[in-house]
């Protein structure tokens, strides 16, 4: 079994075709199905059912297929871990982030790595946390910032503290001439949140269910700034991270801390303890670390 077999092999299932899958190789067609046919010798059973219009997988390939694909990231490793000794910090690096801490923390953070380590090439994605998590197993990042996580063998979690969560309010709203908010403040309010699929979602409605609250939901948002004027136009009341409040400008709105003991939300960065942690992913965490402990020192 050789590495290039392999590699021609998850061509042909990402491309779904033997001639597109030459083409990103930039092999020739009859090359590349011969070391297929090779691969099927030595394993005794068929990869692919070759159909008119296109290829399809058998069960043998989708056995396969899984080890393929963690050699392969396993010996991109190899080669970086053994680049990295003979290298400055450079290099790619991906970094994850979820919407809810994305906007208000990356472009100070990224601007000032990238003032330090102008040789590293920086891919930023911002997503959900399920979706950030399977890209971490499946070794698509290198680096994510979440909340809150499930314990997994292929996450290694690295706290970076909390902060507290505010109770949002339209500035003509009875509420907001108080200085802190209780609970029992809430019971008959209205309440914007995120969809369900944001964990800030989930953080919130658990600490309203702890306070025995299950106000009428009338939205769910995809993002924190459209909540917030939704908030401004006298919709409803929402939770939001302090983070937001000091970074965006919310007109009309009036954000109020609670009495202690106030909700809060942890920060992890999260990576794969499967893979090599490179100079730019550990300069990365770094510089992350010392930005979140500033921040959350400064309050």
């Amino acid at each position: 079994m050789e590495i290039h077999q392999l590699r021609y092999f998850i061509a042909v299932v990402d491309e779904g075709s033997f001639s597109r899958a030459a083409a990103r190789e930039h092999v020739a067609q009859p090359s590349l199905s011969q070391q297929i046919q090779k691969l099927e010798a030595e394993l005794g059973e068929p990869l692919f059912d070759r159909l008119p219009r296109s290829v399809v997988m058998t069960e043998a390939g989708k056995c396969l297929l899984e080890y393929a694909r963690k050699i392969l990231v396993d010996i991109a490793d190899a080669r970086r871990c053994v680049d990295e000794l003979q290298r400055d910090v450079a290099g790619r690096l991906t970094v994850g982030a979820i919407p809810t801490i994305a906007p208000y923390v990356l472009p100070a953070l990224v601007g000032k790595y990238q003032q330090r380590f102008p040789k590293v090439i920086l891919e930023i994605i911002e997503d959900t946390t399920e979706s950030l998590i399977r890209r971490l197993e499946d070794g698509d990042l290198d680096i994510a910032l979440l909340s809150t996580c499930a314990e997994s063998p292929a996450l290694e979690r690295h706290s970076l503290g909390k902060e507290a969560l505010l109770m949002l309010l339209p500035e003509e709203h009875p509420l907001a001439k108080k200085k802190k908010i209780k609970w029992a403040d809430l019971k008959s309010q209205k309440f914007l949140l995120l969809h369900e699929m944001h964990c800030l979602s989930a953080q919130v409605s658990q600490f309203l269910a702890a306070h025995d609250l299950r106000p009428e939901l009338t939205v769910r948002g995809a993002q924190l700034g459209t909540i917030a004027r939704m908030v401004a136009a006298g919709m409803g009341v929402s939770l939001v991270p302090q983070m937001m409040i000091e970074t965006e400008l919310v007109t009309g709105c009036v954000a109020l801390p609670f009495t202690p003991p106030a909700p809060m939300r942890e920060f992890n960065l999260v990576r794969n303890p499967l893979r090599f942690e490179s100079k730019a992913a550990a300069a990365f965490h770094q510089e992350t670390a010392a930005a979140f402990s500033s921040q959350i020192n400064a309050r």
